[in-house]
């Protein structure tokens, strides 16, 4: 690598790994590599500024300063207070730590990122006498402590503020998808524009308008107000406007999006956000309820994120997922759905096989993003047409989550907003209140089934 190139890491939502490294390497990223929920690259200040400006699927970027090994947080204080921090800040500017820990020897991330702190603070105080200042809301530079067992990772954040908020959000239905998630779920089915797409549940709009973005390739950073590589001392602003103002791979989108809801607020809230992305030529918007749903006239593909969150009721579910599949086989024939859920019983419900299963995490919900074929007839008479569904694609369900994992979502949840995560296993959905939360891995036919033993076991004492 030349003296210009330098290692950087884009963060991610498990299960869209892969998608992020295929935006890197169409961004001309080097040296491409995936792990948990993030994927490393080598570029330079370019490749720095684009990735954070172009790409879809990115959380946030950043970039390494020192890679080390270490026991506690003496330690860690040691080797960051070693650097030589007078490249990267001054005295006059305000930083904050961001610490992501999951090891049995550091058991509170909050201890690590004040070491981190005293260490930056300790080393200007002993060069020049006086001491930069920490700024929890709003600091000129940013760090980012990641620390797995003994091996820690000390980066810039070069986003700031979190790459899922573009922007165009003027409002939002309560626990709206994140934008991420919703691009990386039409990323995943391939689609670019070619037909048309349709969101028959479709909220504030998030679905249509990503899908719009992805049509006309307009990148998500121009809505973005700015970003924490602004404010670094050798930040080259001519670059960055040189990027800002490349409309060359933008393209036309023939083709129509198509945003359904039955809640009147929704489609308000929609209608805003979709005129803020200066998408509203290519999405249409119309209040009606998926029962409605009738064949559309051209080919179409639907993504939708139905409600499958603890505030509905059980009945209603099910039900809603059984007038899913209803609409799907009777008015969607010779098309294609992905659905993205969480329970296995409203899959049940469904009724129709899926050819793909994708596991995905939507906040803190192991969800499975699914994909329906739907033909005319029954599945033989399809088959003796000489056509069959693509080959099931069913990777690995998403491991369980170890106490180290559980504690590096919940550190890295803690210092930002809810919706930060797009976190869903409490909303309240448009199809109305929902039962108690069933017990850890009790599904809702398991604790309907164990509620009538304890009925009958007491009724016979």
């Amino acid at each position: 690598m030349s003296e210009q190139t330098f290692e950087m890491i884009a963060k991610t939502f498990q299960g869209l790994e892969e998608v992020l490294a295929k935006e890197l390497a169409t961004l001309g990223a080097d040296n491409i590599q995936t792990g948990r929920r993030m994927v490393s690259f080598w570029g330079d200040k370019e490749m720095m500024y684009k990735a954070n400006f172009c790409l879809r699927t990115a959380i946030r970027v950043l970039k390494p300063l020192k890679h080390f090994e270490a026991k506690d947080a003496d330690e860690v204080y040691e080797q960051v207070k070693a650097i030589h921090w007078e490249d990267y800040l001054d005295e006059r500017n305000t930083f904050a730590v961001d610490a992501v820990v999951f090891s049995e020897e550091f058991r509170h991330s909050k201890f690590v990122s004040y070491r981190v702190k005293d260490a930056i603070a300790d080393y200007f105080r002993e060069h020049t006498g006086k001491r930069p200042s920490v700024s929890l809301t709003k600091p000129d530079v940013l760090f980012n402590i990641h620390i797995a067992e003994t091996s820690c990772t000390l980066s810039l954040d070069s986003s700031g503020e979190s790459l899922h908020r573009r922007g165009y959000r003027q409002e939002t239905v309560e626990a709206p998808l994140n934008e991420v998630l919703a691009a990386g779920m039409i990323m995943l089915t391939g689609w670019q524009g070619e037909c048309d797409l349709i969101d028959p549940m479709c909220g504030s709009g998030t679905i249509p308008i990503e899908a719009a973005l992805i049509a006309r390739n307009i990148a998500p950073g121009v809505f973005r107000k700015g970003y924490a590589f602004e404010k670094w001392n050798d930040f080259d602003a001519d670059l960055f406007d040189s990027i800002y103002n490349d409309d060359s791979q933008e393209r036309p989108f023939t083709h129509k999006i198509y945003g359904y809801d039955n809640s009147p607020k929704a489609i308000n809230i929609a209608t805003h956000n979709i005129k803020a992305a200066g998408v509203n030529k290519d999405v249409e918007l119309k209040l009606q309820p998926f029962q409605m749903f009738q064949q559309p006239q051209e080919k179409a593909v639907i993504i939708t994120n139905p409600p499958y969150g603890e505030r509905i009721s059980a009945d209603d579910l099910l039900g809603l997922y059984d007038m899913i599949g209803e609409r799907l086989k009777h008015a969607f024939t010779d098309n294609t759905a992905w659905i993205l859920s969480y329970r296995e019983e409203c899959f049940d419900q469904i009724g129709l096989k899926a050819s793909v299963r994708i596991p995905l995490f939507n906040g803190a919900l192991p969800c499975e993003f699914r994909k329906y074929e739907i033909f005319k007839g029954k599945y033989g008479d399809f088959r003796e047409r000489g056509e069959q569904l693509d080959k099931p694609r069913q990777p690995d369900r998403p491991p369980r989550r170890r106490e180290d994992d559980r504690r590096e979502r919940r550190q890295e949840r803690a210092p930002r907003r809810r919706e930060d995560y797009g976190q869903q296993d409490n909303r309240r959905s448009r199809y109305g209140e929902s039962p108690r939360r069933p017990r850890s891995g009790e599904s809702y036919p398991e604790r309907k089934r164990r509620e009538m033993r304890e009925r009958r076991d007491k009724e016979g004492q």
